[in-house]
């Protein structure tokens, strides 16, 4: 999208159309006008491909599908849930961090920084990659759910089988294509205040992730957060 972003090379090539594509020239000049508008855009520019830089294509074990980036100042910083060290966690994460407890007995993170995740295959995507400054869902329309289907259908097309994570409505509609006969589809309600007592908390999806991992013959996640974000 722009000169300074970084994307890893297997992503470019898996997506390289996407990039070519009308679609995707109409979102950038839509985030330039936005800009130029003088509107603040969430995540910086450099991090609207974090997911993926952090992630290749071959390395994703779970995918973790969030709707939008946070539009609060200093949250949103290119990762589904994830916040920059030194941001109180949202609501949402503190309920990820009390279900992890639950199924895993690992004592919730004092940071909401998951980079390390990402960095050992699970790939924290967001629907739509950008959003404005203090308003919820104003990039949704754009093309970036047209982009990030694309990302969904690479994995989908993967040989070796991975865990998709969906959290809600929206994810679930969002990866319904999700080839089942090979790869384990978790469903349970999103982790917000508004919808975790209707059945997120107790759903276990760490340990399920987990298992199907180990029983697939691949690596499984290492769920626990170091101390300090910055590690």
């Amino acid at each position: 999208m722009e000169s300074t972003v970084k994307l890893e090379e297997s992503w470019k090539a898996a997506l390289a159309s996407e990039f070519s594509s009308p679609y995707m020239a109409a979102l950038k000049q839509f985030l330039v006008d936005e800009k130029h508008n003088g509107k603040q855009i969430f995540p910086k520019g450099t991090e609207y491909f974090r997911a993926l830089d952090l992630t290749p294509l071959d390395k994703v074990r779970v995918v973790i599908l969030g709707q939008d980036p946070y539009h609060g100042d200093g949250q949103a910083h290119g990762l589904s849930f994830s916040v920059k060290p030194g941001v109180r966690s949202p609501p949402s994460l503190v309920n990820i961090y009390k279900e992890l407890q639950s199924d895993l007995s690992i004592p919730p993170a004092r940071h909401g920084f998951l980079e390390s995740w990402a960095k050992q295959g699970i790939l924290l995507l967001n629907s739509v990659l950008t959003v404005e400054r203090s308003m919820a869902a104003s990039h949704q329309g754009k093309g970036w759910e047209k982009f990030t289907d694309a990302i969904i259908r690479a994995i989908n097309e993967q040989e070796h089988p991975v865990v998709f994570i969906l959290w809600g409505s929206y994810a679930q509609k969002k990866a319904a294509f999700v080839d089942q006969s090979r790869h384990l589809v978790i469903r349970s309600p999103h982790p917000s205040p508004l919808s975790a007592h209707n059945g997120f908390f107790g759903s276990k999806p760490f340990s399920k992730a987990n298992d199907f991992l180990t029983s697939k013959g691949r690596k499984p996640i290492d769920w626990t957060l170091p101390a300090n974000p910055a590690a």
